[in-house]
Parts: structure tokens; sequence; C-alpha cells
């Protein structure tokens, strides 16, 4: 997921990559080591350690923290609910990529990049 992300995020423009992590306590650590440092984190709930759902809820008890966006494969009714009361601000399935784009197309904190004179 972390090479498709990059090449979203360099195609929609306007976002940095500051960090990446694959499993839950890398997340963490990564997360307590930059409090107030991202605007955006982007997470699937299946990690190679760990769960995906305690680090939405670990963002969201963290005051300084940006915005979360769940990303995965593993997305049914129940699950996006679970995530939105955990605190995820949206919860897209990896089936639903065009709604991938337009979110971060939208989103508050992407930096806009100046029109050529």
């Amino acid at each position: 997921m972390q090479d498709l992300m990059r090449d979203v995020l360099a195609s929609v423009g306007g976002f940095e990559l500051v960090g990446t992590a694959a499993t839950e306590t890398a997340a963490t650590d990564w997360l307590m080591r930059h409090k107030g440092e991202w605007d955006l984190a982007i997470m699937d709930l299946l990690l190679g350690e760990g769960s995906g759902f305690t680090l939405v809820s670990r963002c969201h008890r963290e005051p300084t923290a940006g915005s979360v966006l769940v990303f995965s494969d593993f997305v049914t009714p129940v699950v996006r609910e679970r995530c939105l009361r955990l605190g995820a601000d949206r919860v897209i399935s990896k089936a639903e990529f065009g709604e991938l784009r337009a979110y971060l197309q939208a989103f508050p904190g992407r930096v806009q990049e100046a029109e050529p004179a």
C-alpha cells in the first residue's frame, strides 16, 4: 500500500509524505515522535502486525492529531461504522479508488500549487 499511496499523493499533488509504517508498533512509535507534525494519516486496517483499529483510536485521542483516513479492502458497513466511532474522519474501501482521489483533491490541508504565469 505504501507504494500506491506515494503514487497517488504524487499524482494529486499538494502533499508531502512525511512517514510510513507497516505495523501498529512502528506506526505508534512514529506518531508519538511526530505529534502535531502531520495533517493526514492514511491507514489500512490490516497491518503486518497489530490493528489499524487501535491506530485510529490512538490518533483520535491525541489532541494535536490531523485527519485520519482509513483506506482498506476490509470495509463493510459494520467496519465503516466502527472506524467512524473510533475517530476516523473518513473510511474508503480500496474498491472505491476514485473516491480516494476525490477526497485527497478536496482535502483542506492540501497545498495548492501555483498556476504558471
